[in-house]
This record gives C-alpha cells, sequence and structure tokens, in this order.
C-alpha cells in the first residue's frame, strides 16, 4: 500500500511540473519578464505569492514559465541518451566480437573523462548555446547505458528464444528490437528516469554557471544564481527553484525504481507460469 501511495504520489508531481512545461506561461499571474523597478525586491505578499526578485519581476510568473526550460532539456537529453545507449549496448551484446571491442574501448574512454568538465569546455568552445548543451550530454551520457544493456544482453543472447528466433532466421535487428529489448524494459525505463535526474542536475547547474541561457531568461537553475543575493530580502527567489529542482528529481528517481520493481516482478511470474 506504501509503494503504491509513493509511486502515485511521484506521479502526480512529474505531471504537474509537465503542465507547468506545458502551460506554464499561459497560467502565470504576471508577464515573466515584466520589471517593475519601483518595487524591487520584495517577499511574499497578497500579489505576489513567492515575492519579487531585484528587477520587480514576480517569482512565482518566472517559475511557471521557467519549468519549460527547466524540464524539456533533460526530457530530451534522457530520451536522446536512452535511444542511443540501448542501441550501442543492443549491438554490443549482441554480436559481440570486434563490434563489442571497439564500442567498449569507446565507452571506456568516454566514461573515464569528467563528465561536468567536459560538458562545460564543449559548450564554451562552441560560444554556449541550450542546443549544445542537451547534445553534449547526450553524447557523454550514453555510454553508462551502453555497458548496463551490453551486460544485460549478455545474459539473455544464448536462451532458448533467442535461439528459437535465429532457427527461424529472423533477422539480428527483428531479434534484438523485438525480443531481447521487450525483456530489458524494466533496466531501460529505470535508466530513462534516472538519466532524466542527471540532467536535470546538470543542465540547472550548466545555467547557474551563465551556460547555455542568456541572462533574464526563466529557468530554475539560472534563478536561483540571479537571486541568490537576496537571501536577506526575498529568500523564497533562490529557494522556490531549489526546492522544485529537487522535487522532481526525487519524484522521477521514486518512479524509476516502482517502475522497475512493478515490472520485475511482472516478468519473473511470467517466467514462473
Amino acid at each position: 500500500m506504501r509503494d503504491r501511495v509513493v509511486l502515485g504520489s511521484a506521479l502526480a508531481v512529474l505531471l504537474l511540473a509537465a503542465l507547468a512545461a506545458l502551460f506554464g506561461p499561459l497560467v502565470a499571474p504576471y508577464d515573466p519578464g515584466a520589471q517593475n523597478l519601483d518595487l524591487g525586491p520584495t517577499g511574499p505578499s497578497a500579489g505576489h505569492w513567492l515575492g519579487t526578485d531585484e528587477l520587480g519581476r514576480d517569482i512565482a510568473s518566472r517559475l511557471l514559465a521557467g519549468a519549460g526550460t527547466a524540464l524539456w532539456g533533460p526530457v530530451v537529453g534522457a530520451v536522446g541518451t536512452t535511444v542511443l545507449g540501448t542501441a550501442l549496448g543492443l549491438a554490443a551484446g549482441y554480436y559481440r566480437g570486434w563490434t563489442d571491442a571497439i564500442l567498449m574501448r569507446v565507452t571506456d574512454l568516454m566514461i573515464a573523462l569528467p563528465g561536468l568538465l567536459v560538458l562545460v569546455v564543449l559548450v564554451g568552445v562552441v560560444g554556449g548555446g541550450y542546443v549544445w548543451a542537451v547534445a553534449a550530454l547526450i553524447v557523454l551520457s550514453a555510454p553508462n547505458d551502453v555497458r548496463v544493456i551490453r551486460s544485460l544482453v549478455f545474459a539473455q543472447r544464448d536462451l532458448a528464444y533467442v535461439e528459437a528466433a535465429r532457427t527461424l532466421g529472423l533477422r539480428s535487428g527483428r531479434i534484438m528490437f523485438r525480443h531481447i529489448l521487450p525483456n530489458l524494459a524494466p533496466t531501460v525505463l529505470a535508466n530513462l528516469l534516472l538519466t532524466f535526474v542527471a540532467a536535470l542536475v546538470a543542465l540547472s547547474g550548466l545555467s547557474f554557471l551563465g551556460i547555455g541561457l542568456p541572462p533574464g531568461t526563466p529557468d530554475w537553475g539560472l534563478m536561483i544564481e540571479e537571486n541568490r543575493r537576496l537571501l536577506d530580502l526575498n529568500p523564497w527567489a533562490s529557494l522556490a527553484p531549489a526546492i522544485l529542482i529537487t522535487v522532481a528529481a526525487t519524484a522521477a528517481t521514486l518512479l524509476g525504481d516502482g517502475i522497475f520493481d512493478r515490472l520485475s516482478a511482472k516478468g519473473t511470474q511470467r517466467a514462473g507460469d
């Protein structure tokens, strides 16, 4: 019962976050970019539930508008990482031989690199930009998925159902994606959500460092950096986006664990039957 409550709560939080990313700017009480220099930084009030920043911009409105940039980048990064890592992991585990050797040496090299430092350098070299940051994150994060999926494919490759598919003359691609991949669904989905968490933290960190998004853009990570000087005047200007990042990351982690446990249990039950 408790697991269902936790799983349902995590799913509800992520659905609310998705709705905010889709419709946040439409339901924001104020224009997130509208400045009121006469008002300046203020604490929570009836007119501004979370107060305003040093330019008099409404914090609640900027949080709603910033959900899009804060969440869509990690979603795209997580999906791209999972697709790339799963495809290469399937190829390495199924074909073995030179395919596996080459892919794993490249993977080992990528894993050995300091990911966040390389990400900062790459984005800086190409002149910044959120799209470049997401693309670089996909390339740097995929090797972890490659290793995980490869090890699972090794365990599946010589099982009876794969041998039967080969005997029927099915192509390797169909065997990998239509027969082996469904059995890896619990791990793939759990990896997807955990990768989303890592991407959320990484991209928020880049925004905090002023990389990827132009100043003034409504974004949770960027808001923490812009408003950290207002902790005495309006701590919610920095605390609110930090709390939202933490809550979203925690919910995705709990949902990933719950999905893995449930799908794994169903798979074990089917195998037992």
